[in-house]
């Protein structure tokens, strides 16, 4: 699995974390959630944009 791929997993767990911790009342796991999910987001878009350069 390549590392865009990893980064989009970890993306898809951290957003359905996220909504199970709103589900269940958990606003600053929610909060902290959200923020890995940008930052994962960033990485994943900036390794697809490598990809593209390499190519």
């Amino acid at each position: 699995m390549s590392r865009g791929e990893e980064l989009k997993e970890l993306a898809s767990e951290l957003s359905r974390a996220a909504e199970r911790a709103r589900r269940i009342g958990l606003p600053t796991t929610v909060y902290l959630l959200s923020m890995a999910l940008v930052e994962v987001r960033e990485a994943a878009a900036e390794d697809d944009g490598d990809d593209d350069s390499a190519a």
